[in-house]
């Protein structure tokens, strides 16, 4: 049912609440997709949750709300397409699953791209040659058959899954084996991925074997391998993982991306505060519900050291707005005691007018995808660390003007009724 006066909060909220969960997730999960040795690689994080995602456009949204808050690549082609947003993805389980004997590849052929001589050229001839050489004639044949045909597709991005039946013994080896073969065409392969098992232990384990090869075989296309994981990847996995220490080069994130495990709805709600110029209060028992009365003016102040100090709300009408190397009084909305002063270094107003009651949208320029995008990545440059951490992160304030104060808790006064004690 609709509720009267509802219809515009609906409107206005709903698509930040269902994309802005991608948007509000991104940041600490790239936060915590981060190095625990900070010798290695920084991990990259990657979208997965299309068929995951909730709603006939849930996908495409993820995708999107994803990329503008930092992940760097999406597997749904479609808003890769439309959108513009680096694709990656790898084959799936039944891609393995349904090649059953080395004879399905027999005489199968690559072009070689190297020494300048093109020439189609049988690729399992040259597997087997490694395999013998390296005594790894026990993996899997059906396997080792489904990364053959891969690789004859896809030569130039050959990122194998691993995990279809054993991920040391013959995943792995597997993809070693076809890796050295392509290499030997002229192709650089990708990666694997990892979607099972102890992800710090198997990633490490991995990249063992892989520096192992590049010593061996002079191939220095194995220090730069990905190794990719994406087995049910959250937050707490994240810093986890971080704990232990891995060798992962990137993340595969879907359904705790897209469906926001950590934090399903925004609690955001939207709620008259001014009407033909009146200012209106609405009274609670619960401090957090009082408003703000009044049409405000939102800044943020920025310190010396370029970080945010807070955010500060001033009645639009008032004639002392923040500047700049200025002493501004801040206080906290109900409690009168806390207050401090700043100085800010740098002033930024936050909202800007896009819709105008009965006048209609505002006219302006929207941006683009990639400038939303950089926008929100140098946001979170310019975040404190502590307020991005795991656990026991800070809060970070928002404040009114003493204005502002003053006439919130005047109105208040006002409007509660005097109850009488007989």
């Amino acid at each position: 049912e609709e509720t009267a006066g509802a219809t515009p909060p609906r409107a206005l909220l709903t698509p930040r609440t269902d994309g802005g969960g991608p948007s509000r997730n991104t940041p600490r999960q790239l936060a915590e997709g981060g190095p625990a040795d900070f010798t290695r690689r920084k991990p990259k994080c990657v979208e997965f949750g299309l068929r995951r995602a909730q709603g006939p456009d849930g996908g495409f949204s993820a995708s999107k709300y994803s990329h503008i808050g930092g992940f760097h690549a999406t597997s749904n082609v479609q808003a890769g397409k439309l959108l513009n947003i680096p694709i990656a993805g790898t084959h799936a389980h039944s891609f393995i699953m349904s090649y059953t004997s080395l004879a399905l590849v027999e005489g199968v052929k690559v072009k070689r791209v190297k020494g300048g001589a093109e020439e189609m050229v049988e690729l399992l001839p040259l597997v087997m040659k490694y395999r013998e050489e390296l005594g790894w004639t026990k993996t899997n044949n059906g396997e080792l058959a489904a990364f053959v045909g891969y690789a004859t597709s896809f030569p130039n991005v050959f990122l194998c899954l691993i995990d279809t039946y054993d991920t040391l013994h013959s995943g792995l080896r597997n993809f070693v084996l076809v890796s050295l073969a392509l290499d030997d065409l002229g192709y650089t392969p990708r990666g694997i991925r990892l979607d099972s098992g102890d992800l710090s232990y198997l990633s490490l384990e991995c990249e063992y074997v892989f520096h192992t090869m590049a010593d061996r075989f002079s191939r220095p296309f194995f220090y730069d391998l990905d190794i990719v994981a994406s087995n049910d990847i959250n937050e707490n996995v994240l810093h986890s993982l971080n704990k232990q220490g891995h060798g992962i080069t990137m993340f595969g994130i879907g359904t705790n991306l897209v469906t926001c495990q950590s934090q399903p709805a925004l609690g955001c709600v939207y709620k008259l505060v001014e009407i033909d110029g009146e200012p209106r209060i609405k009274l609670s028992n619960d401090i957090e519900k009082v408003l703000i009365p009044g049409k405000k003016v939102a800044y943020r102040l920025f310190g010396e050291a370029g970080w945010p100090l807070l955010d500060l709300l001033v009645d639009s009408k008032e004639v002392d707005q923040p500047r700049v190397g200025e002493r501004t009084l801040c206080l906290h909305p109900f409690m009168e005691q806390k207050r401090v002063a700043v100085v800010p270094k740098r002033v930024v107003k936050l909202h800007n007018l896009v819709f105008d009651g009965k006048n209609g949208v505002v006219p302006g320029q929207d941006s683009t995808l990639s400038e939303t995008r950089q926008f929100v990545n140098d946001q979170v440059n310019h975040t404190r660390p502590d307020l991005l951490r795991h656990v026991n992160s800070g809060e970070y304030k928002v404040s009114v003007s003493e204005n502002t104060f003053r006439f919130l808790h005047q109105l208040w006064h006002t409007e509660t009724p005097v109850r009488e004690l007989r």
